[in-house]
């Protein structure tokens, strides 16, 4: 597939990309680029391992890549890649799925423009594969904010399986992103001089964004820290209310078992033992240990 880049991405044939006048975008895919990359002035081997990274490589004659792209559904799940060359005449997308044909129709059906340019074009294919990434984001915000809620209720018994997804997924992006800053960047330097000065501006505007977007992965992955500290403190809490609840039990119990082991020797010439009061009056002892402990423990704020 060939377009045309005018006011919007226009479908044309091969023979209207050999005539120039226009800058194109060449959708292949593996074989067809192999076929045909002779119509093409790149003498380059492009990488065709395009799942590894986003990544750009600038030749003597023409800029290289690969493009990584996690599934906004499934981070840590298959990613979507392709390979791309490009030069000052057009650019060359290698993809043997349907994923850049997706973005090429959206742009398609999406996008006039009044400058049209190449510079212009990439800007919109960069920004189309972020452009759920501040909904997904925001999402995730959500879900951070409903556990620590729970956690906070005491409704959380064990740490919670979703803050290691939630964890995974953002480690994925940030990593994502960071290929993604210096893919802008590559860009932006312009080393073999195929973009316009004047329209360099739109791959700086990309990795603004891309920069913001790693800046809220950032702030969330300490927030999951965080939620994982609070959740420590919570169990930290509970263990030590526990504790407290088996010390002041032990604690009760203790002179109760002293006065038991006391009159279970059975001494001979224990005078309690003949005496017809003496079970009561060590029932009323026993009780009045236990009122007295309690007394005690409350007003020190040990209950």
């Amino acid at each position: 597939m060939y377009y045309l880049i005018k006011e919007s991405l226009t479908p044309c044939a091969w023979e209207d990309v050999r005539a120039g006048g226009c800058q194109y975008v060449a959708l292949l895919t593996a074989q067809e680029w192999l076929d045909a990359r002779e119509r093409f002035d790149m003498e380059i081997d492009m990488d065709m391992d395009a799942a590894q990274e986003t990544k750009a490589v600038v030749n003597l004659d023409s800029l290289t890549g690969t493009m990584s792209i996690p599934d906004r559904d499934d981070i840590g799940g298959p990613r979507h890649g392709f390979s791309f060359a490009l030069d000052e005449k057009g650019v060359v997308l290698v993809d043997d799925t349907d994923y850049v044909a997706g973005l090429l129709d959206a742009i398609n059906r999406r996008k006039k423009w009044r400058l049209p340019s190449l510079e212009r074009f990439l800007y919109d294919l960069l920004e189309l594969t972020i452009s759920r990434d501040l909904q997904l984001l925001e999402r995730s915000e959500h879900r951070l904010n409903l556990i620590e809620e729970a956690i906070l209720r005491g409704e959380v018994e064990a740490y919670p399986k979703e803050m290691n997804d939630i964890r995974g997924d953002l480690l994925d992006l940030r990593v994502h992103y960071e290929q993604l800053i210096d893919l802008g960047q590559e860009l932006e330097e312009n080393e073999n001089g195929f973009f316009r000065e004047e329209n360099l501006r739109y791959f700086h505007l990309f990795t603004e964004r891309v920069t913001r977007l790693q800046d809220m992965v950032t702030g969330q992955r300490e927030y999951v820290m965080q939620l994982r500290d609070l959740m420590q403190s919570q169990l930290d809490v509970r263990q030590n209310r526990i504790m407290t609840v088996l010390t002041v039990v032990t604690s009760i119990f203790l002179p109760l078992t002293l006065i038991a082991g006391w009159y279970g020797m059975n001494f001979r010439y224990m005078p309690e033992l003949e005496w017809k009061y003496s079970y009561p009056v060590v029932i009323l002892i026993s009780v009045a240990i236990v009122i007295v402990c309690l007394i005690w423990f409350k007003k020190k704020k040990w209950m």
